[in-house]
């Protein structure tokens, strides 16, 4: 007996079929594999298996990327990263003025009085755009009156600074008025006070501030502020600087200032640590910024060794070799070292301005008889006379009049130099003390006007 095969009666024989009902959906599908096909290559549908698009990033993962930079220390990084986030929501308001206030503290990093001017200015912008997206903000009027005061220095308002201060008292009673228990508000009102010479009321808001909210870093920065500008009292703005160090630990420009003060201290061995905590923090986050090295090539100077602090100066000018500020301070270095003919040079690319073979002969990289093509491209734009600039024009007029020998034309260019300081500041008598000795040399020559 054979094996049976489940149905077994089927297994050879042919089965029947419906031919027509094959026919029919074999021709749908390819009707509408057709039609996918055109979609897909029209763009109209996305090909499958691609990978995920990258989702896009909102405003707030800016604005907690800027925070973070900013504690870190990366005040660049920290602005750029906020002016994103009020790219994506430019009616945020809250974002606006977080990015003002970011926006001032960054104009610490700049040298000269124009960069600081134009970065304020975009400050100021950034802080009204806050107020006019929300009039009732307490916190934005604060950022708005730190932005004013800081922009009320003449070097950067010229005659409009009283006008700024006003502008900054005004926003700050704003604030008050609206919620009297901002920290921030109180604390820059004590910046204010120190503005207008208000001594006693500066101390008292900056000392409110700081009881007010002990973990505020922007309070103990003032707090510090008020201290270091009473006179005498460096060491008691240093402990609150150093309070505001350990609220956020790196930023640069509260070491500076804590710096600064054991340099006033005469503490020479602290400042030069907490200028070099500030080069290694920039060098961590690689932000180019010349000014810790110029605060170690100061205190270097003040204690005569200028070799050190030319060398300093140097490396700022590695970092910037475009900027007529740190040109200015290698002139000081080599006037203050009687290396007066080395001076010379340096003084003229920092107020005169000069050619990129002249910098770049200064910075020590290049002799006369260096090739056109290898020459870095670096004119250097003069600095204008202000009242920050001004110890850079007579120091560098008295040099030339020191220096004057027949045939050099130096005290042509000097006389040319006190002419413009005694437009400007004529009434001051401790420039004009400098500027008539050094005129004196000159007529001595026989060159006078």
């Amino acid at each position: 007996m054979g094996i049976r095969l489940p149905d077994d009666n089927h297994l050879f024989r042919p089965q029947r079929k419906n031919s027509s009902i094959r026919i029919y959906f074999l021709l749908l599908f390819i009707l509408i594999g057709a039609f996918l096909w055109r979609e897909v290559d029209a763009g109209n549908i996305e090909k499958p298996f691609l990978p995920t698009p990258t989702p896009t990033r909102t405003a707030n993962s800016y604005a907690l990327e800027g925070e973070t930079q900013f504690q870190a220390g990366n005040i660049p990084a920290a602005v750029e990263a906020f002016r994103k986030a009020v790219e994506i929501e430019p009616n945020n308001s809250t974002i606006w003025a977080e990015l003002a206030r970011i926006q001032t503290y960054s104009s610490n990093l700049l040298t000269t009085d124009a960069q600081k001017k134009q970065r304020l200015e975009e400050a100021i912008q950034s802080a009204e755009k806050a107020i006019a997206l929300n009039p009732e903000d307490s916190t934005a009027y604060a950022i708005l009156s730190l932005t004013y005061d800081w922009y009320s220095n003449p070097a950067y308002s010229g005659d409009e600074s009283d006008d700024y201060v006003f502008q900054a008292e005004q926003a700050s009673a704003k604030a008050l008025q609206l919620d009297s228990n901002n920290v921030l508000a109180v604390a820059f009102r004590a910046e204010i006070y120190m503005r207008q010479l208000r001594y006693n009321e500066a101390l008292d808001f900056a000392e409110r501030a700081v009881a007010m909210d002990e973990t505020s870093f922007d309070a103990y920065r003032v707090y510090g502020f008020v201290l270091e500008s009473q006179g005498g009292r460096y060491g008691e703005a240093i402990e609150a600087y150093k309070k505001a160090a350990e609220i956020n630990p790196n930023l640069t420009f509260i070491h500076l200032s804590i710096g600064v003060n054991y340099r006033e201290l005469k503490q020479y061995d602290n400042a030069l640590e907490y200028f070099a905590l500030a080069a290694k923090i920039n060098q961590q986050n690689k932000v180019a910024d010349p000014i810790p090295y110029l605060g170690i090539a100061r205190t270097y100077s003040q204690i005569g060794e200028f070799f050190i602090a030319a060398r300093n100066v140097m490396r700022a000018l590695e970092i910037t070799p475009e900027d007529p500020y740190v040109y200015s301070q290698l002139g000081l270095v080599y006037f203050r070292s009687r290396n007066y003919e080395g001076s010379i040079p340096a003084f003229a690319c920092a107020i005169d301005g000069c050619t990129a073979l002249e910098s770049c002969i200064v910075r020590q990289e290049c002799s006369e008889d260096t090739p056109e093509e290898e020459v870095p491209p670096y004119d250097i734009v003069g600095l204008p006379l202000t009242e920050s600039t001004v110890v850079y024009y007579y120091s560098y007029g008295s040099v030339l009049a020191a220096m004057h020998r027949d045939g050099t034309g130096y005290c042509e260019r000097a006389l040319t130099v006190f002419d413009s300081i005694r437009k400007d500041f004529a009434d001051n008598d401790g420039v004009m003390s400098i500027v008539n000795t050094s005129e004196e040399i000159c007529a001595s020559y026989g060159i006078t006007r």
